[in-house]
């Protein structure tokens, strides 16, 4: 008796194991990231999240990351510019449009072409309220020599749209769904959907900093695909990547070098253009310390600027502050800055993350090197600094000069 008893109790802890193998992906056994589940499960759109995750998905679906690209016809009010008004350069009608894309700074507008898009003619600069013309010149990104110089002939499948949208199939040219989803962030969900459980969905939160920013580095940077052409078309995002995965095996951020200026980059390394904060954060102090791009950002939707967690004002003080080792050093917060209390000069992405990166026109967004540019480097390098970007009236030398006044200020550094 006691013989069939042990056996049978055998059985039954292999029969326990061999179920918990079953719904625990190596990967997540090992500590590693769930790639082991991401790989195996399929795409199934962000409705399917909404049941369990509602109140996310409500907060989510507000944001411009829910609404990247949008069909006018479905939601005529994403329109920004008035059509009916004439412009030289508005060649097209608001009926030729079949996604809008953008609606911050500027605004573009898709027409379908069988079963790819292409850019028209003319964007709306958002803050300006005025057409500008949107056609990417020579002898600026990297794949515009390999594309003719004709909006009809520069899909948006291979240059746009893998960061717009979830799952993009580039034999197939479909999507799960359009716009940063639930899946772009977290890999394919049809296992967590089936059996929910935090061992089978990549939870970006739980990754090492490295594989957190990738997250939104994947994007949200200037880069080449490590295999290109692919089907014979030249891509501009990483083409295989998804979430688990290693962003290295896939992308390769642009390359500079130090000294010299470029469509993409300032002297110093600093991004020239928009869509680089990748590029700027990964050589930032915070980004070497294990800072990641969530631990300042909810991409899931808050009521502040640029989706920060907090505003700027209290964000940084959450690390930095006077009592801080991570400084600022000084008695006050005033005393660091020399500006007063509340004022623009105060606060702290006024001169650690200066508006010096071009999106349209004279609208800049701001580095995320959080590097303090300094008036020599201006005058030396031809990199904007904040202070004559705010004092707009003064002088480098100025600049140079009252810096030096500042005892807490290192001579050594500030000026220079």
């Amino acid at each position: 008796m006691s013989r069939l008893l042990f056996t049978a109790a055998i059985a039954l802890i292999l029969t326990a194991t061999m179920r918990v193998n079953l719904i625990t992906p190596i990967a997540a056994q090992t500590g590693a990231p769930a790639q082991g589940a991401a790989a195996q499960a399929g795409y199934v759109g962000s409705q399917a999240c909404r049941r369990c995750h509602t109140a996310t998905y409500e907060r989510w679906s507000k944001t411009r990351m829910a609404n990247v690209v949008t069909d006018p016809k479905a939601h005529p009010e994403v329109v920004l510019p008035d059509f009916s008004k004439p412009d030289p350069l508005l060649t097209f009608k608001v009926d030729d449009v079949a996604f809008v894309y953008g609606s911050r700074w500027k605004q573009r507008y898709f027409t379908k072409r069988g079963n790819d898009y292409y850019p028209l003619p003319a964007q709306w600069d958002v803050a300006n309220r005025v057409w500008r013309p949107y056609f990417v010149q020579p002898n600026t990104d990297w794949w515009v020599t390999h594309y003719p110089p004709d909006n009809m002939q520069r899909p948006t499948g291979p240059l746009c749209d893998g960061c717009h949208s979830v799952n993009y199939n580039v034999t197939s040219k479909t999507v799960t769904e359009w716009n940063v989803g639930c899946e772009r962030c977290h890999g394919p969900g049809s296992s967590h959907v089936a059996q929910p459980t935090a061992l089978n969905i990549v939870n970006p939160a739980r990754l090492d900093f490295v594989r957190a920013s990738d997250t939104c580095i994947q994007c949200h940077s200037q880069g080449q695909p490590l295999k290109n052409p692919i089907a014979g078309q030249y891509y501009d995002w990483p083409v295989g990547f998804q979430m688990g995965g290693d962003l290295k095996d896939f992308w390769q951020l642009e390359e500079h070098k130090l000294g010299e200026t470029t469509f993409t980059h300032f002297a110093d390394g600093t991004a020239h253009k928009n869509r680089m904060q990748g590029n700027d954060f990964v050589q930032s102090a915070m980004y070497k310390h294990g800072v990641a791009c969530f631990s300042c950002h909810d991409s899931h939707g808050t009521p502040n600027e640029s989706l920060l967690i907090k505003p700027s004002r209290d964000l940084c003080l959450t690390c930095h502050n006077t009592t801080s080792p991570n400084g600022p050093r000084g008695a006050s917060l005033e005393a660091h800055t020399h500006h007063a209390k509340g004022s623009p000069g105060s606060d702290c992405v006024a001169c650690h993350m200066p508006k010096i990166e071009q999106t349209i026109a004279n609208v800049n967004v701001r580095s995320h090197t959080f590097n303090f540019i300094t008036p020599t480097m201006t005058e030396q390098f031809k990199i904007p600094n904040p202070c004559t970007g705010c004092h707009a009236d003064k002088s480098t030398e100025w600049a140079k000069e009252t810096i030096r006044t500042w005892s807490n200020v290192s001579p050594w550094r500030g000026a220079q």
